[in-house]
């Protein structure tokens, strides 16, 4: 009884919140936020008191050589620019280097996550010195750094194998992706690129420039988001249906060569992907394979040609016919084995209770398929909607119009995206675009999935 005693202890007491232990610590506890490590240093944790103060030492070390100049610079993204002067001892012109404001935002938002960590190992330090605290009071054994290093073996494991997953995402994830979304309140466009120009703070000026109804990039946007969404429920509702449609007659028993057809339809996947696309556009191409079989067939002129990727609407049923070649044998494959899995039990007691093939589809077959696949459902619009490769390969996104800011018709937001970085260089445009995108995709899909049978009962089928 005693043990279980101590061990709720020492669960409240590693699990004991920063504001708890600072308001119920000790001076020892509450100077720990000052001095890290300070309760441990004056109970004998010498090795874990000295590395947190190490820690601290070299966080001020940084702040005041320079975090502090980092964060000045953030805020006004550098003040003296690159200036040509003529140097007459060599005959030439030189170039004075200036501030880099790509650099300035980079190193402050690199500073804030540093202080946000020194903010945390605050609480490690508190927390840890309260632990010290509670023990000492209450006359137990406090844990030596061998102890401690023994401990991320067991009960700690989980901080021992999360702590390099957790640091890569936020060094290659969360910081670019903080990066990203402050270049949306900047000027940074292809008239003001560093290092040879500064771009400034500008507020939420490029959101109203896109969002706002009037002028090109506003006339560009909202076309190209209709067509995003259109392209993304159709290419997955497409897939989806003639994917289950297909693994039906397949899977059927009076079906033969089962195998051979399934290879056959999963042929069209084992090819890279880009190289269909590329064999895809070739094909039907002006002067293409497909031209020139409806030229010799006479059901076209002798120098005409179906304008499969330039006329706008043409274009974007002959993208959504090509994904659905390339997307369906995936789908088959998903059914093919959810099928061979669904209890046959269930069919059994459907046809002894007198349904038909159709009420056993609609009843059984379908609400299973549903019920598995929902989540890879929300995935394949994801995307979808961010599906650069089969645009991008197959038309370019064209064809170009006049009536667009650097887009064509068949455009997604990410490939106009790519195009206003890429090739216009107006970062600023794209990161405002991508935020756009961010959001709306992570809020479908987290309401979307919420609500499904896969999340609220996900038993149901087992």
């Amino acid at each position: 009884m005693f043990g279980k005693r101590k061990k709720k202890a020492d669960d409240f007491a590693g699990n004991v919140g920063f504001c708890v232990a600072f308001k119920k610590g000790d001076i020892y506890t509450r100077l720990s936020a000052l001095v890290w490590g300070l309760n441990n240093l004056r109970n004998r944790q010498i090795i874990k008191g000295i590395l947190l103060l190490l820690l601290e030492t070299a966080f001020i070390v940084f702040m005041v050589r320079f975090g502090a100049g980092a964060i000045g610079d953030m805020m006004t993204l550098g003040t003296v620019e690159q200036t040509e002067e003529y140097n007459e001892a060599l005959g030439i012109y030189e170039y004075r280097a200036g501030d880099d404001s790509m650099l300035c935002l980079l190193y402050g938002v690199i500073t804030i996550f540093v202080i946000l960590a020194a903010v945390l190992l605050v609480g490690v330090s508190v927390r840890s010195a309260y632990l010290v605290q509670q023990r000492k009071e209450q006359g137990r054994h406090i844990p030596t750094f061998t102890e401690e290093l023994r401990s991320l073996k067991h009960e700690k494991l989980h901080n021992l194998l999360l702590f390099l997953p957790v640091t890569g995402i936020v060094c290659f994830t969360i910081i670019p992706l903080v990066f990203m979304i402050l270049i949306a309140f900047t000027s940074y466009d292809r008239n003001h690129q560093p290092p040879g120009n500064l771009f400034d703070w500008v507020g939420l000026s490029n959101f109203r420039e896109i969002f706002s109804f009037g002028g090109k990039l506003a006339g560009t946007f909202w076309p190209v988001l209709g067509w995003t969404l259109t392209w993304a429920v159709l290419a997955t509702v497409t897939t989806y249906i003639l994917g289950i449609i297909l693994a039906l007659i397949i899977n059927r028993r009076g079906t033969k060569w089962k195998p051979f057809w399934r290879f056959l339809f999963v042929m069209s996947i084992a090819v890279p992907q880009f190289v269909s696309l590329l064999t895809m556009r070739t094909i039907f191409n002006t002067n293409g394979p497909a031209n020139i079989i409806l030229r010799e067939l006479g059901i076209i002129g002798a120098t005409g040609a179906v304008p499969f990727f330039t006329d706008p609407t043409l274009a974007k049923v002959t993208i959504i016919l090509i994904n659905i070649w390339i997307g369906v044998p995936y789908t088959l494959l998903t059914m093919t084995g959810i099928l061979q899995n669904i209890p046959e039990d269930l069919y059994e007691a459907a046809r002894v209770d007198g349904a038909n093939t159709s009420v056993m589809f609609f009843k059984i077959t379908l609400p299973y398929m549903l019920f598995v696949t929902t989540p890879n459902l929300i995935t394949q619009f994801t995307g979808n909607i961010n599906n650069f490769n089969v645009i991008y390969l197959l038309s370019g996104g064209g064809p170009d119009s006049l009536n667009y800011y650097y887009a064509g018709k068949t455009d997604l937001l990410v490939t106009w995206l790519y195009k206003l970085t890429i090739t216009n260089k107006d970062y600023n445009l794209g990161a405002v675009i991508g935020i756009f995108v961010f959001v709306i995709l992570a809020t479908l899909s987290l309401l979307t999935y919420r609500r499904t049978s896969s999340y609220k009962d996900e038993e149901a089928f087992q």
